[in-house]
């Protein structure tokens, strides 16, 4: 049986990937200092644990090196998932201790893979963030589908978008240094649950919580409306990670996302049309919106991995609203 470590296994896109692999017969480990994540991710629908939590879970702070060193080595795989990543709102009030944790966090797993070695790490699966591409790229509310060649010249506009990318470049040097086969996705806007839809959450989980909270709670969204992001359910996004696991050795970048943008203003009017409440959103421009717009050029993933998305926007609003509905009404 193949063994895998996921780093960030406890939350959204790490829960789902486990119980995935699960299913598909592989041994998985899961490392997570719960920062957002939370070990009932890790529950299947009788409410019982996909992993033995007693010998598969570690709570272990990636900061740390010599926690990390406890995680990486023992297993055949790492997907390496771990990261500071919140609303945008935390990401631009906290862009130096952001950008010291995950040039941290991901210094520390690449060096203990480096040290097992690939007698050892038969794969590393890193994950980034379309954040990374240039601010030139991003400026316009009507973008060409953003291309993987298009990374540099860098400019990302965000602390968290230059750590992930710093990530990307230390890996690669990995990846030359030691021969073990590394494998590296960029992801766009990812929504799903089991999600955080508190103060930190990202903006889908924020304006269902605000709608499900309606009228104690008013209906404002951040920054004008105008901008976009191509929005991505975590079923999706699992489905790449597993390609990748197949095929996704050795071809560099891939980029996962859809090729067409939304509004956030299109995403506030058809969370109130799922909440069935007769709610008028209020824009807060003096709010931050990060970048105008991007989508993703996903021919290379649909090349390599064989991957597209099959989500519907519609389809994964009407979930994310009656999870989280569920988790604040009960």
């Amino acid at each position: 049986m193949k063994s895998i470590m996921v780093t960030g296994g406890c939350g959204m896109i790490g829960s789902n990937l486990v119980k995935r692999l699960v299913k598909e017969g592989w041994d998985v480990y899961v490392a997570d200092n719960l920062w957002r994540g939370k070990v009932e991710n890790l529950n299947d629908d009788e409410g019982q644990p996909v992993i033995d939590i007693d010998t598969h879970f570690f709570k272990n702070d990636l900061t740390n090196y010599e926690e990390t060193k406890e995680v990486i080595g023992m297993t055949d795989y790492v997907v390496h998932l771990a990261d500071v990543v919140a609303g945008i709102d935390y990401v631009f009030k906290n862009q130096g201790e952001l950008f010291r944790i995950n040039n941290l966090i991901n210094s520390n797993v690449f060096d203990c893979c480096r040290k097992a070695g690939k007698e050892k790490i038969k794969g590393l699966l890193y994950v980034g963030t379309v954040c990374s591409f240039p601010l030139t790229r991003q400026n316009t509310l009507n973008p060409e589908p953003l291309r993987e060649e298009e990374l540099f010249p860098a400019m990302p506009e965000s602390a968290y978008g230059w750590s992930k990318l710093m990530g990307q470049l230390e890996m690669g040097y990995l990846e030359k240094e030691t021969g073990i086969p590394c494998s590296i996705l960029m992801f766009h806007n990812v929504y799903g649950t089991p999600t955080d839809f508190g103060e930190r959450s990202q903006v889908i989980p924020a304006l269902i919580r605000k709608a499900v909270n309606y009228p104690s709670e008013p209906f404002n969204v951040w920054g004008s409306g105008e901008q976009g992001r191509a929005f991505i359910h975590v079923n999706d996004i699992v489905n790449a990670l597993v390609l990748a696991l197949e095929k996704g050795w050795g071809q560099g970048i891939i980029q996962i996302g859809p090729s067409h943008c939304t509004s956030i203003k299109e995403i506030a009017y058809k969370v109130i049309e799922v909440s069935g409440k007769d709610i008028t959103p209020f824009f807060d421009t003096s709010k931050p919106e990060g970048d105008k717009a991007r989508c993703a050029d996903y021919s290379k993933a649909k090349a390599v991995l064989g991957w597209e998305p099959t989500v519907s926007l519609e389809e994964g609003l009407r979930e994310s609203y009656k999870w989280i509905e569920k988790q604040i009404n009960g």
